[in-house]
């Protein structure tokens, strides 16, 4: 049997060596014909020349001298006719990519010497693009991302990768059937125009998501544990976050998930056996198919640590909170080992936020005894890192001395990755930088030496801003103009060669603020050095304000410039930033003095028309912020602030009965047409006179009206108050990548005003006004505009006797949903749906915590650094407003901004 079978190989092997010698022959004539072809007709006897020189012709843009270099043939030398130089110099031209066709042709030989001419097509130029199949807005960036810059040289490879790219685009985003088509067209003798018709199709939907072989866990519950890969929900169509459509990348990524969830519940060996996808081109739709192997379930042994030596197996154990015993969670255990969260509190951040650089710790399985695991945590802590060199780059207009006070990495300390993500923060926090893209580089980490280096990466953005905004609020249209220059330079002022448009670099902070109507004017200036004295993080600020209003009548909208409230102000103060209990605190203290000024103003929360009033303030606020680097959009952290306001207590020292006072203003007039007549006190009584409740006259008054403006000039005269106020800002990322996550914004806020004197009473200034905007902060009186959107501006506070009076407390609660569309810096743009409540009260006895304004509604903020926040809400107040019995309805909100 065996001698067939030899037989048959013999033969095999002789027909393949004839085969191998006919393609040799075919090949050394192939290129026998194109060494004709490249020489032309005139092609010479084969041998060794020496090159006369090189002409160029055909269709070309290039110099001509310039391409000849290209070849690398040189006149003089000695060529090969046919030979490798010439071959050479045509692969040379190839690999430029920028011809069609390439030949070397004869032009003459003169006993020894050849002249060559050398003939090239040029690729033709990228004179024009046109995109079809995609919305205007899209365009742009599709022409930016494929590289489609007039004046391109159109090649096939550019062709096919702009194809690819098209393609590949849309099915990440579920286009699975995208198709792309490029057209090109000769536009004149050597531009051509590219026609890019893109066909998205619709996107593929996942009709059914099946399971097989789970018993352990429910499809229900593994199909959670899927985040991005979803059915159709019929049952819950406004799953706005999760579609279902199929992204090939995401179903991979998922697919991990799927396996962890059952890591979390003790299912160690848990598998996907097999997965299948099948497309329906008739529905357009996909069904997937997943056969899991479950396994059993295990539990925790002993956990061993090995190589610590800087922390004992005590504290290692309270750090990775795992005990003997638990069911097994490997996705646990990876998190409270390593971590990849900046911030985390694992074992490999315990390290690393006290030096310890170069460690490196893996949680090993050594042991498997029936549903038992038993583990070691191997640790090599490896030698302490210093800080060694610490630069930053990128910084154009703002000084090194600004950027280097804010970091917390500084030659000589011990490395910390906590102090490096913090400086992430508050180098983002400055507001001078993209956010985005600080970033810090380490490197020549030595573990030799114990050293790192790190260089920081900023970009710089506009940090100045003119603001421009406008709103109708109190019956009419409110506009303002602020100036605020947030890297400004007081020490170059003077310099002439610092004002590019103005001196900049320092951080301080200089700001002028323009404010009006019809019926009011507002002015005012402040200035904030953020390190006074440059040395430690002590910030002082300063501002000046004056501000006018006149009488104004809602209903008419007629203004009484006759009846003016004027305000004066002036404020300073300093605030610290904390070293403990942790470094996201700063406290601040501040004096403010306000004086009032009255002219024929008897409207209002005022019972005297004429007079002053005076207001010294101090008030101490302490703040804990945390919030994400970025402070457009963060999508972590909080920001807490508790603030307490007093004045001084005059009514305990000035000597003054101001129940006497009150009982003053209850003074009646006698009847005119009475004779005199002998009072209680044997005070002789005269017709007009005045007489309190007991018929006793009194002496200082001659009419009601100026009876009650002198009783309430010494009650006001200095204003007497306790003000506190406290705000909560919580942000959660709930999903999503931090360029794009869903954030859940939490917001509480609460004020209170008190009188220390009861008989002296509430003054009529510093109130709370809810409703609206918050912008429209324009009446005089030192009033703090709260926003709560779906209602118009401070519109939800107390009425007396249809004046309103404004509010001595007040709560506010806010949820917000926030999407970004882009974080690019060119462009912030997150929509955001709302839901609000709150309410204010006259005083704390009638204070109802649950009795408030509910609202909800949705917005857009763009923010840019040509122009700042641009935002605009429409919210829809579910309440009545105050004397009313149907809601509110919709209202909208918006602010303008620009920024240079």
């Amino acid at each position: 049997m065996e001698k067939p079978v030899n037989s048959l190989n013999n033969k095999v092997r002789f027909l393949r060596n004839i085969a191998l010698f006919i393609g040799f022959l075919f090949f050394a004539t192939l290129t026998a014909q194109a060494q004709t072809d490249i020489l032309g007709e005139n092609r010479p006897e084969p041998g060794k020349y020496i090159l006369g020189g090189v002409t160029v012709s055909g269709k070309i843009s290039y110099n001509e001298n310039t391409v000849v270099n290209f070849t690398g043939l040189e006149k003089g030398q000695y060529i090969n006719v046919p030979g490798e130089e010439i071959s050479a110099a045509i692969k040379k031209l190839w690999r430029l990519n920028l011809f069609s066709d390439v030949n070397f042709y004869v032009n003459d030989i003169r006993n020894d010497s050849i002249f060559l001419d050398l003939n090239i097509i040029e690729l033709p130029k990228l004179s024009d693009v046109k995109m079809q199949g995609v919305k205007k807005g899209k365009i742009e960036g599709l022409i930016k991302d494929t590289e489609l810059k007039k004046g391109k040289t159109v090649n096939e490879n550019l062709i096919t990768n702009t194809k690819n790219y098209i393609e590949n685009k849309y099915r990440k985003d579920g286009y699975y059937n995208t198709k792309v088509y490029v057209n090109v067209i000769p536009d004149s003798t050597n531009t051509v125009k590219m026609v890019v018709n893109i066909d998205k199709g619709k996107k593929v939907r996942i009709s059914k998501i099946n399971f097989t072989g789970n018993e352990k866990i429910s499809s229900s519950k593994l199909k959670k544990a899927m985040k991005d890969t979803k059915e159709v929900a019929f049952p819950n169509p406004l799953r706005l976050f999760k579609p279902s459509k199929f992204i090939a990348d995401k179903y991979k990524e998922d697919k991990v998930k799927l396996i962890d969830r059952y890591k979390e519940k003790g299912y160690r060996d848990a598998r996907i056996i097999k997965d299948t996808v099948v497309y329906n081109p008739k529905t357009n739709r996909v069904a997937i198919d997943i056969q899991v192997e479950e396994g059993r379930k295990y539990y925790f042994g002993d956990i061993k640590f090995l190589g610590n030596t800087i922390y004992n197996n005590q504290q290692l154990g309270q750090v990775l909170g795992i005990k003997k015993g638990e069911v097994y969670n490997g996705v646990l255990l990876q998190e409270r080992v390593a971590n990849p969260k900046p911030d985390a509190d694992d074992i490999t951040n315990l390290y690393q936020n006290n030096g310890y650089l170069f460690s490196n710790i893996n949680a090993v399985e050594v042991k498997t005894a029936n549903d038992t695991i038993d583990f070691e945590i191997r640790i090599v802590e490896g030698p302490i890192a210093y800080f060694n060199k610490i630069t930053v780059v990128g910084n154009d207009k703002t000084n090194d001395k600004v950027i280097y006070r804010e970091l917390n990495t500084r030659p000589g300390q011990k490395w910390n990755k906590e102090n490096v993500v913090n400086t992430i923060r508050e180098l983002g926090a400055l507001g001078f930088f993209d956010a985005e893209t600080i970033r810090p580089d380490v490197k020549n980490a030595d573990p030799a030496s114990g050293t790192v280096d790190v260089e920081w990466h900023v970009t710089e953005k506009g940090s100045s801003q003119i603001e421009l905004q406008g709103g109708y609020g109190g019956g009419g249209f409110i506009g303002t103009l602020a100036f605020s220059l947030n890297n400004f330079s007081a020490n170059n002022m003077f310099k002439k060669d610092a004002y590019k448009p103005l001196p900049m670099g320092d951080g301080q902070k200089l700001s002028l603020r323009l404010q009006g109507s019809t019926y009011f004017q507002t002015y005012s200036l402040s200035f904030t050095e953020p390190w006074m004295g440059g040395k430690k993080p002590i910030q002082l600020f300063t501002s000046l304000s004056h501000s006018k209003q006149y009488s104004y009548n809602y209903s008419t909208r007629d203004v009484n410039r006759s009846m003016s409230f004027t305000i004066s102000s002036a404020t300073v103060g300093i605030s610290k930033r904390l070293s403990s209990p942790d470094m996201f605190m700063t406290l601040s203290n501040s004096l403010t003095f306000q004086y009032y000024a009255l002219s024929n103003y008897n409207i209002g929360l005022f019972t005297f028309g004429n007079g002053t009033s005076r207001n010294l303030a101090y008030t101490i606020e302490l703040t804990r912020n945390n919030r994400g680097r970025n402070p457009i959009f963060p999508i972590y952290g909080s920001l807490f602030t508790a603030s307490f306001s007093t004045t001084f207590p005059y009514s305990l020292v000035n000597g003054v009965d101001y129940n006497n006072l009150k009982n003053q203003a209850e003074y009646k007039k006698t009847n005119t047409t009475t004779e005199s007549y002998e009072g209680p006190n044997g005070q002789t009584i005269f017709p007009g006179d005045y007489i309190d409740v007991n018929g006793n006259r009194a002496d200082d008054y001659t009419t009601a009206d100026v009876n009650q403006s002198k009783i309430d000039q010494k009650r006001f005269n200095w204003l007497e108050y306790y003000k506190f106020k406290f705000k909560g800002d919580w942000y959660t990322k709930l999903m999503g990548t931090p360029d794009h996550a869903l954030v859940l914004r939490m917001l509480a806020e609460f004020g209170w005003m008190g009188a220390y004197n009861g008989d002296r009473g509430l003054v009529p200034f510093q109130r709370f006004f809810l409703g609206g905007d918050g912008m429209a902060n324009y009446a005089l009186d030192g009033r703090e505009v709260i926003m709560l959107r779906g209602y118009p501006n401070q519109s939800l506070s107390p009425y007396v006797n249809g004046t309103q009076v404004g509010a001595t407390v007040y709560n506010k609660f806010s949820l917000e949903l926030r999407y970004p569309i882009t974080l690019k810096p060119q462009a912030s743009i997150f929509p955001l749906v709302f839901a609000e409540a709150g309410n204010s009260w006259s005083g704390f006895s009638t204070y109802q915590p649950f009795d408030i304004k509910r609202s909800a509604g949705f917005g857009l903020r763009v923010f840019m650094q040509a122009f700042g926040m641009l935002g605009i809400d429409f919210g829809y107040g579910f309440d009545p407003l105050p004397g009313y019995q149907k809601p509110n309805g919709w209202e909208t909100h918006f602010i303008i901004g620009q920024q240079f």
